[in-house]
């Protein structure tokens, strides 16, 4: 895999890539004679245009298919997510459009397919309005916001993006949660809701909340500082879980505020994850720790979301920012 970022420039052999200088007069420079083997690369090879993005650190490889085949396997995805050899990047956005709707799936870093990726939701929703097809906000803050509805996996979302600053924000109306057993799916004898029930694992007892938000999580409270290392992978894929789970390790800071860690399937631990939150924030408001329509802080390794939780049978609004990293090509 070759992959080229930079500005393009003109030559006999078409576009070619100058990311390092042209070099000195009546030589060819090492920018030059990159560009001119990236160009002969690129005759070999299938060459992917994409965009990177990032949510709290949470990355992405981003490729739009208005222009180009978005027929990659999960080999493709494995490889572009590799952070030594490839781009790097905790998963893959394929971004399509059927009659004028736009539609995201995914592709895990292990080249898995979860149902609803709640970052990647808001960096497609940010490139949608970065490359056009969704109008700009003509002024700063929430109130000038542009709304889109995206397909996905687990439904259709409706999303807002707006601008504060030099930031860029987008809300994203999750859908409902989920507690029954055998709608996230979780073995159980009943169909009451696992709340702060007693999970046994490698002979230890954790306490778990289990919540479907279109893809399946368990949140605990407990104290278990450095095990959440081991018990992560070992938890998700614990064979409760029809299709195994996301993790979450959730603090109470204050009543409205969590520290959350995620083990997310496919990817491990991961600066955020945007269903883990709302997961959370439905947890803690079903076990009595916070309250239901006030907003909740849920504060990740890669910085904080707002999540606001109001009926049950109403979506949740998950708000955080977006980024556009860098664009480049990638021939594999």
């Amino acid at each position: 895999m070759a992959v080229a970022i930079g500005r393009e420039t003109r030559s006999g052999c078409g576009y070619l890539r100058d990311s390092l200088g042209a070099g000195g007069a009546g030589r060819l420079g090492l920018g030059r004679l990159f560009g001119l083997a990236w160009y002969v690369l690129s005759l070999m090879s299938s060459v992917l245009q994409f965009a990177k993005y990032e949510g709290l650190g949470n990355d992405f490889v981003l490729v739009d298919g208005r222009s180009q085949d978005l027929d990659l396997a999960s080999r493709h995805a494995v490889a572009l997510c590799d952070r030594h050899r490839g781009i790097g990047a905790d998963g893959v956005l394929l971004v399509e459009f059927n009659d004028g709707l736009a539609a995201m799936r995914v592709i895990n870093a292990d080249g898995s397919r979860p149902e609803m990726c709640g970052n990647g939701l808001r960096c497609v929703v940010a490139y949608l309005v970065h490359s056009g097809f969704v109008a700009a906000p003509s002024g700063d803050g929430e109130l000038n916001a542009v709304e889109v509805t995206v397909a996905t996996d687990s439904g259709p979302h409706r999303c807002r993006f707006w601008r504060e600053g030099a930031d860029e924000m987008v809300e994203v109306g999750m859908r409902a949660a989920t507690l029954e057993p055998a709608s996230i799916p979780i073995a159980s004898d009943n169909s009451l809701p696992l709340l702060d029930v007693p999970f046994e694992i490698d002979g230890s007892r954790i306490n778990l909340s289990c919540v479907s938000m279109g893809n399946p999580h368990a949140v605990t409270f407990d104290d278990i500082g450095a095990a959440r290392t081991a018990l992560g992978p070992r938890l998700g894929t614990h064979p409760r879980f029809g299709h195994g789970a996301n993790i979450g390790f959730a603090r109470m800071v204050a009543p409205q505020f969590i520290e959350l860690a995620v083990w997310e399937r496919g990817a491990g631990f991961t600066e955020a994850c945007g269903t883990g939150a709302c997961a959370a924030a439905v947890a803690a408001i079903e076990t009595g720790r916070a309250k239901r329509n006030e907003p909740i802080q849920v504060k990740l390794p890669g910085g904080p979301l707002r999540i606001l939780v109001t009926d049950r049978d109403k979506p949740i609004l998950m708000t955080g920012p977006a980024k556009a990293v860098f664009k480049g090509e990638v021939a594999f």
